[in-house]
């Protein structure tokens, strides 16, 4: 019996990839995109700071905005491990996708609600406005100060 549990708890957290669906621990790379078993993955429909990136605090300080979003997010991950995204398209070397926590949480809302991300309407069609206004109105996250839209700091389009 011993040999079955140690195959199945093995086999849990490998972790699993599917052409729709890849579950497993996530490695932060930025705001937006993480790593599960070698596979990027960006978030559909949100746009976080760039890594790079500077906001300026409700006192009118500089802070890397880019460095905190990643750091809440790896923070947010650790709390309920694995992750699973679904797939929803690809963006160059990544895949695109919604994902969740083990418990369910959505980790792209709860990026966008927290404001270390905005709703991005281009690609989300607005599914993360009604969060994106919450952030705003508790000055959540970026939303307490001021900041550029991350796709101008890339030098993208952003409509």
């Amino acid at each position: 019996m011993r040999p079955v549990i140690s195959i199945a708890a093995l086999l849990l957290f490998a972790g699993t990839v599917t052409a729709a669906e890849i579950t497993g621990r996530a490695s932060v790379i930025d705001g937006d995109t993480i790593d599960i078993q070698g596979v990027r993955i960006r978030f559909d429909g949100i746009d976080a700071p760039e890594s790079r990136q500077r906001c300026l605090t409700s006192a009118g300080e500089h802070y890397r905005c880019g460095k905190t979003s990643a750091e809440a997010l790896d923070a947010f991950l650790a709390q309920s491990r694995p992750v699973s995204c679904k797939r929803t398209g690809r963006d160059r070397n990544r895949i695109v996708a919604i994902c969740t926590r083990a418990d369910g949480t959505d980790v792209n809302r709860w990026l966008v609600r927290n404001g270390h991300a905005i709703d991005w309407p281009k690609y989300s069609k607005g599914r993360y406005a009604a969060e994106q206004r919450e952030a705003e109105a508790s000055k959540a996250g970026m939303w307490a100060g001021t900041f550029d839209w991350p796709c101008v700091v890339r030098g993208a389009r952003c409509d």
